[in-house]
């Protein structure tokens, strides 16, 4: 089993605890669109449960030490009670798109219950249309983005399987650890980490030149991480402080048209989805008539360092980067290289190894020391400072997967926001289409579904740019939440 019972929070994942203050909740996470009519409670549940203990951390909960003794950690929940993590609503008639994305924004809002399992699972249904959805929030600091979409890959078949699997494998929970163990547990904690650094000397002896190169690098990284202080992100509309409230909308692309893009002009698919939100960021902020001419934004971008056997464990394996958004580059195919050239730039700097050293230096102690030290590497890594919104892009399945035998037609991933960040992107591909998510607090941005707009408009104005061919009309509409080859399988059948 990639999980064990007492496993400990790294620092990186605690600093997502640290930082759910003021209505900035740390939970993440994917509307699921379906076709066909729900699926019986009785049987989601059983198809559900059948599979929870292919990951252990679904049925755990965080335990904290007592005096601040080091970082959380994840035990067994004895009381868990898988109907406490799923749920079914209705929408009202007549069940339509604006509807439907209204209620998303209300189950959004509220913070995860930290006393259980931070995962839940809500079934919507009621459509006009025969579809029905499922919202699926989780807590950052038990999955990244990654890890997210291996959640989802439990929950769906590649093939069409129509009656769920009903054997529930037994499981019994380990028993929670007294106060006095915990207590033990920094103790052995402490002596821990003399070894560690025993073996650290021991290695540096051995080898004083890899020694020497590895201490380079992390100072230098340093340094950049201390650099970027120096230089804060400019202000806008929506760092400011946010409520408790959420609005969520997204649109939908043709991802081979991204692809297309960037083999004409260079880049990666990731720059492309940087260009566009610049470019719909642009457009949105002219509206307002912010002065826009030079004006380069920053993304929270993060990277995954997670390795191909990594897949399946959850937690987080990223690392963060200040990333380009250069909504003052009027031209689109200027905008793409500019941010081309810097995220090349970034990834051959210093900065992620910074960003690691910081963090692999706050694990050597967190076995035994309170987490509150980790506050103020916490506060900077979401800082509006450094960042003015996160902007984050995972590649999902490029395969068309099923849950009972429904077709899964679109995924629209959910970011989060973190405090005086009342905006966050996040990008997903699956199956030949991408989409933007768009996380805000309406009260500080009430007109944030106007971006969706922006979106198409930006993504056609980089498409005409690169002399890309048009993609079939209508692929783009942010209201069609069938991916291009299930649209393009209908125009065939209809001649």
């Amino acid at each position: 089993m990639p999980h064990r019972h007492m496993d400990r929070l790294t620092s990186f994942d605690t600093s997502f605890l640290a930082n759910e203050k003021a209505n900035g909740h740390m939970a993440i996470g994917a509307v699921l669109v379906c076709e066909g009519e729900a699926p019986d409670a009785e049987d989601f549940l059983a198809h559900i449960n059948s599979r929870v203990h292919q990951l252990p951390r679904l049925r755990q909960r965080l335990l904290y030490p007592p005096l601040g003794l080091g970082t959380p950690f994840w035990v067994d929940h004895a009381e868990f009670d898988i109907h406490r993590h799923l749920r079914r609503i209705a929408l009202p008639a007549p069940g339509d798109e604006a509807q439907f994305r209204a209620l998303v924004g209300e189950l959004l809002a509220p913070p995860l219950d930290r006393a259980k399992p931070l995962w839940e699972l809500i079934v919507v249904e009621g459509f006009a249309e025969e579809r029905f959805a499922i919202v699926y929030k989780t807590h950052h600091a038990m999955a990244d983005g990654i890890s997210a979409v291996d959640i989802g890959m439990l929950l769906f078949d590649v093939e069409p399987r129509a009656e769920p699997d009903r054997d529930v494998a037994p499981w019994r929970p380990h028993r929670t650890p007294s106060r006095l163990s915990l207590i033990g547990r920094a103790g052995s904690g402490i002596l821990a980490t003399l070894g560690r650094l025993g073996r650290w000397l021991s290695r540096a002896l051995r080898e004083p030149g890899r020694a020497r190169r590895r201490a380079a690098d992390g100072i230098a990284g340093l340094w950049e991480v201390t650099w970027n202080l120096t230089r804060p992100a400019p202000g806008t509309p929506w760092n400011t402080q946010i409520g408790a409230t959420r609005s969520f909308s997204w649109s939908t692309f043709d991802l081979g048209e991204f692809k297309a893009v960037k083999n004409a002009v260079g880049g990666t698919v990731n720059d492309v989805t940087l260009t566009v939100a610049a470019g719909a960021l642009r457009r949105w902020l002219q509206e307002r008539d912010v002065a826009v001419d030079g004006l380069e934004l920053k993304a929270l971008v993060p990277v995954s360092i997670r390795t191909v056997d990594e897949h399946g464990e959850l937690g987080n394996k990223l690392t963060a980067m200040r990333g380009p958004l250069p909504v003052g580059v009027a031209d689109p195919l200027e905008r793409l290289r500019t941010v081309t050239a810097a995220m090349d730039a970034l990834k051959s700097s210093k900065q992620p190894l910074g960003a690691e050293a910081i963090w692999g230096l706050n694990d050597w102690f967190r076995d035994f020391a309170p987490p509150v030290l980790l506050a103020p590497t916490a506060a900077i890594n979401f800082s509006t400072r450094l960042f003015n919104l996160l902007v984050t892009n995972f590649p999902g399945p490029q395969i068309p997967f099923y849950v009972l035998g429904r077709e899964l037609v679109a995924i629209h991933p959910v970011g989060f926001l973190a405090r005086n960040h009342a905006l966050a992107i996040a990008i997903l591909s699956y199956n030949g289409a991408v989409s933007f998510g768009l996380l805000a607090d309406p009260e500080v941005l009430p007109d944030a579904e106007r971006l969706n707009a922006h979106l198409a408009a930006s993504v056609e104005e980089l498409r005409s740019a690169a002399q890309i061919a048009s993609p079939v009309d209508g692929d783009h509409l942010a209201g069609d939440d069938r991916p291009r080859f299930a649209r393009d399988r209908e125009r065939l059948a209809d001649g």
